[in-house]
C-alpha cells in the first residue's frame, strides 16, 4: 500500500535584519526595472526578483513609485559619497570617472536605471534632469580657471558629463573588472585630452 505523495513546505525567506532586506528588495528592484521599465514592471516582478513575498515590499516601500524613487536616491547617495572621496581631484584629473566607476560596479542596475531608464520615464525624468542640473553646474564649476561663465563654458562641461557617463556605461556592460583601474586611468587621460583641445 503506497503512501500519499507528501507535498513540499513552501520555502518561506530566509529572515534577514531589516537594512539587509531593505538593501536586498533594492538590488532586486533595480534589476526588475532596468528590464522591464517602470509602468511594465509590477510589484509582484520585484518580489519575485527579490526571493520574497509581495506582503515583505510592502513592509518596506510604500508603493512601486516609492521603490524606483528609492533605488534612484541610494545611486545619487553613493555619487555623492563617492565624489567626497575624490574631490580634491579636478574634473580632468579623474575624480568623475572614478567616481562613475566605483558606483557603477557597486549598484550596476540601480546605476543602468539613474542614467539611461529614469530620464524617459514620464514620473522620474524631473528627478533625472535635477541631478543633471547638479552635474553640469560642479562640472561648469571645476572649468572656473580654465574659461569664463558663459555657453562656451557650458558646452565644454555638458560634452565633458555626457562622454564620461557613456564612457562608464559601455565600460560596465563589455569591460573586465580587473582592467578598472587602467581604464580609469586611460580615460581620464582622453578626457584631459579632450578638454585640452576645447579650452584652446
Amino acid at each position: 500500500m503506497s503512501s500519499a505523495p507528501r507535498h513540499a513546505a513552501p520555502v518561506r525567506p530566509r529572515q534577514l535584519p531589516a537594512p539587509e532586506r531593505r538593501a536586498q528588495i533594492l538590488r532586486a528592484a533595480a534589476a526588475a526595472f532596468s528590464v522591464g521599465g517602470y509602468a511594465a514592471t509590477s510589484v509582484d516582478d520585484v518580489a519575485k526578483q527579490a526571493g520574497v513575498t509581495k506582503l515583505i515590499v510592502y513592509r518596506h516601500f510604500d508603493s512601486k513609485g516609492d521603490l524606483y524613487r528609492q533605488v534612484l536616491d541610494q545611486v545619487a547617495a553613493r555619487l555623492g559619497e563617492e565624489w567626497a572621496t575624490h574631490s580634491e581631484l579636478a574634473l580632468y584629473r579623474g575624480a568623475a570617472v572614478r567616481t562613475l566607476l566605483a558606483v557603477g560596479r557597486e549598484l550596476p542596475d540601480g546605476f543602468r536605471l539613474f542614467f539611461v531608464h529614469a530620464p524617459r520615464e514620464a514620473d522620474f525624468a524631473g528627478y533625472a534632469a535635477d541631478f543633471r542640473r547638479l552635474q553640469l553646474r560642479v562640472a561648469s564649476q571645476t572649468l572656473t580657471d580654465r574659461l569664463p561663465d558663459g555657453p562656451r563654458r557650458a558646452w565644454t562641461a555638458a560634452m565633458a558629463v555626457d562622454m564620461l557617463i557613456d564612457a562608464v556605461l559601455e565600460w560596465l556592460e563589455l569591460g573586465d573588472p580587473r582592467d578598472d583601474a587602467e581604464w580609469a586611468d586611460r580615460t581620464t587621460e582622453g578626457l584631459h585630452a579632450a578638454l585640452t583641445v576645447w579650452l584652446v
